[in-house]
């Protein structure tokens, strides 16, 4: 707080309403003092946001009324200091709320959490209850999305059936003219060149005015734009501009990191993707299903299920160290090598992967990997598998649910000379055989033992109604394992589930 004297003279017939639209400086010349102040008394009030605190003496005052003897003495209507000090009192509010919005917009990790808060934010700031924005980065490499605040996605879809020059965001998107800054629009049924489409659009969804800014970040450019909707004819005043201009470009360089993150999450997924089946082979006698889930710097883990020779069926999975663009080039050499080595020696799985290991030592001796190869007979409905420091497959069925019991193994990679016994085991028709990869485990954040508990108990609870259908029973076991959403949210692991059912 200020510490002003009080001992100046002031003008008793300025209203308060004039006194309270003064600015800064007015505020300093109506209340500075007259005549030569003594060095004790004179006030000296600092600089604040650069004003400078030198300020000249009005040319005139008016001397105060006189008292009435055995009256009080009334202070003045509007005390000296009191206005300069509301201004830094509401400066230094402005300041906390935009540092309450930079901050929770600052803790959104994803681009649609960033643009809803971004709404709320502005529309907080300028008034307004309904906007919404345009994501369009003008490099072209997207991605791109709209997002509305307090509109439905029926609403969005009429606003986008307005022709886009005559929209606000359409023409700052474009770079029309009038569309390189701010653009109100404090009362649309006013104007007389506002496109018919959109005059009925805006009475439909009943709003009357509007407001947008561009988006944009230093580096990254024109990012999209964002509208604020009023239901009555309305414009922010100067001050709300200024605000929401301020928390815009800070907006927009926090934008251009998530645009940025989410195109290398794309990249990685699709590269991912791409490395894996496209489609999962129609084997006679078996269904099959299949679910992955990349994290965002993308990970290692895959599968696999090809035709082989003499009606059999090669169910493949597995997980290389590492992660980021090196891992999923890693995965994808590996898994198209175990094809090769499937085609030739199926019937063996520990020939299979044998040979894998000896690829793997030989041309990457500073990476490991965990894989289980599984050679499946239909007509008989036998497996015969090896793993290399994998999880034990789970077997469900109408009586049981167990997991498969196989060799303790190293990973490949990992001793000079891999090799392993096979296992075969006998499956009953109608049950189904899952694939994964531990991190479906370490999704769930629990130790080791309960993981593969709570695993057990979500293939075991599957309902009766699903079990012939292994799309469904993976995807009840993922969210019977992973809930809340986990199976879906990004994770720093990756998950592999592969069912596989005998008809």
């Amino acid at each position: 707080m200020l510490d002003i004297p009080l001992r100046v003279r002031v003008h008793v017939e300025t209203p308060l309403a004039a006194q309270n639209d003064m600015g800064v400086c007015d505020a300093f010349e109506q209340y500075a003092p007259v005549g030569k102040p003594d060095a004790m008394n004179a006030p000296h009030p600092s600089k604040v946001a650069g004003i400078d605190s030198t300020v000249p003496s009005p040319a005139h005052t008016v001397a105060p009324a006189p008292a009435t003897p055995g009256t009080p003495p009334v202070p003045p209507p509007n005390p000296p200091g009191a206005l300069l000090t509301d201004r830094l009192a509401g400066w230094v509010s402005d300041l906390t709320t935009l540092h309450e919005l930079t901050e929770r917009l600052n803790r959104t990790d994803s681009l649609t959490d960033a643009l809803t808060e971004l709404l709320r934010a502005g529309a907080a700031l300028v008034g307004a209850q309904r906007g919404l924005v345009v994501l369009e980065p003008g490099d072209g490499l997207g991605p791109e999305t709209t997002i509305g605040l307090g509109l439905a996605r029926a609403d969005l879809g009429h606003i986008e059936t307005v022709p886009r020059s005559a929209m606000s965001y359409g023409r700052i998107l474009d770079g029309l003219p009038g569309g390189d800054g701010e653009i109100a629009e404090p009362d649309l049924f006013a104007e007389d060149g506002l496109d018919p489409r959109h005059r009925q659009v805006a009475a439909r969804l009943g709003y009357a005015a509007c407001y947008a800014l561009p988006l944009a970040g230093e580096r990254a450019g024109r990012l999209g734009a964002a509208v604020w909707l009023y239901d009555e004819p309305a414009e922010p005043v100067e001050r709300q501009r200024h605000l929401v201009g301020l928390y815009a470009r800070y907006a927009g360089e926090h934008l251009a990191r998530l645009v940025e993150l989410e195109r290398t999450r794309a990249c990685m997924t699709t590269m991912a993707e791409e490395l894996l089946p496209s489609r999962l082979p129609r084997v006679p006698g078996v269904q099959l299903a299949a679910r992955h889930r990349t994290g965002p710097r993308g990970g290692g883990d895959w599968f696999d299920a090809l035709p082989l020779p003499d009606a059999a069926l090669g169910l493949a999975v597995g997980s290389v160290t590492g992660s980021g663009p090196s891992a999923v080039a890693a995965m994808g050499r590996l898994r198209a090598s175990l094809r090769a080595y499937a085609v030739m020696e199926g019937e063996d799985p520990v020939a299979v992967l044998s040979d894998l290991e000896l690829l793997l030592r030989l041309t990457e001796p500073a990476r490991s990997a965990t894989a289980l190869f599984a050679y499946c007979e239909p007509s008989l409905c036998k497996i015969t598998l090896a793993g290399a420091g994998h999880c034990p497959p789970l077997l469900v069925g109408e009586r049981r649910t167990e997991f498969v019991e196989t060799s303790v193994s190293a990973p490949l990679g990992m001793l000079a000379c891999w090799e392993a016994p096979s296992m075969e085991f006998q499956a009953e028709r109608g049950e189904t055989v899952l694939l994964y990869t531990d991190g479906l485990l370490h999704r769930t954040g629990d130790p080791t033992d309960r993981a593969f508990a709570r695993l057990h108990a979500a293939a075991a609870a599957v309902p009766r109604a699903l079990r012939h259908d292994p799309d469904a029973i993976a995807d009840h076991v993922l969210r019977t394992v992973l809930p809340n959403g986990r199976d879906a949210a990004d994770s720093e692991e990756d998950v592999v589930l592969l069912a596989a059912r005998f008809e």
